[in-house]
């Protein structure tokens, strides 16, 4: 049986995680309100935060940057793209 939650990123049911994907009570507040396809944004975004910005996620301040953006892009005003991005040519 598929877990649908209400998705606080796409305002609407939608299909949730299959377990918890990040640790602590954030990963429980993602798991209880976030679906599939939000995740997917967010790894998507991630990357690009990672990528632009030259992020280590074994470094402990990266990856409170990370956390902190992850929970703006789910329960805040959302993350902003990194100054200069230019998105890839289709």
């Amino acid at each position: 049986m598929t877990r649908m939650v209400h998705c606080v990123k796409l305002h609407k049911e939608a299909e949730g995680l299959e377990r918890p994907t990040y640790p602590g009570e954030l990963g429980q507040r993602i798991f209880d309100n976030v679906s599939k396809q939000a995740w997917q944004q967010w790894m998507g975004q991630q990357t690009i935060l990672i990528n632009e910005h030259r992020l280590t996620p074994v470094n402990p301040e990266h990856r409170a940057f990370l956390e902190k953006e992850m929970e703006n892009f789910f329960f805040g005003e959302g993350t902003a793209m990194p100054e200069g991005y230019t998105p890839p040519e289709k």
